[in-house]
């Protein structure tokens, strides 16, 4: 994986580690690129009470405010777990062309969380989608963010 992909891991890993010490959501995080700069970088927020604030769907709606578009074309996704379905759906509809991911659906649903059991591989193919999947290089520190969330005394999982 090239340094930037790291780089961009990284932010949304520091994001999704925000959410270690607010208790705003799970320990998921979010990076959108374009052409090497930042979009938008954003962490899940569900227990605000909105279940559809993955941090994928906060990053799409961040970017798509600053980029005055819903048509996020040539963009990259970097997310610490594996996109749900509803994520993925929204990656696509934003016309996102590649996402790179830590964790996948099943380590999501081991510690705990209300996962569909299913892969955003599966989803691609289902749907004859163009997306490009990546696992990232930072597989460990993205599983280390639900090792250190396992830990918490006062998680809510949803």
């Amino acid at each position: 994986m090239k340094k930037n992909d790291e780089h961009f891991m990284l932010l949304a890993i520091k994001e999704a580690r925000k959410n270690l010490k607010t208790m705003e959501g799970g320990p998921f995080g979010a990076c959108i690129v374009k052409r090497g700069r930042v979009l938008a970088v954003a962490r899940n927020t569900v227990l605000k009470n909105d279940a559809t604030c993955h941090a994928e769907i906060n990053a799409i709606r961040k970017a798509s405010k600053l980029a005055g578009s819903f048509d996020l074309s040539n963009c990259v996704m970097y997310t610490t777990t594996e996109p749900c379905p509803m994520c993925f759906a929204a990656i696509h509809w934003a016309r996102i062309g590649k996402i790179v991911y830590g964790t996948n659906i099943a380590d999501a649903s081991k510690i705990g969380f209300n996962e569909f059991k299913v892969s955003s591989a599966r989803l691609k193919s289902l749907g004859k989608s163009s997306i490009c999947l990546k696992r990232s290089s930072l597989l460990k520190e993205c599983r280390q963010l639900f090792s250190d969330w396992h830990r918490l005394p006062h998680k809510q999982l949803y």
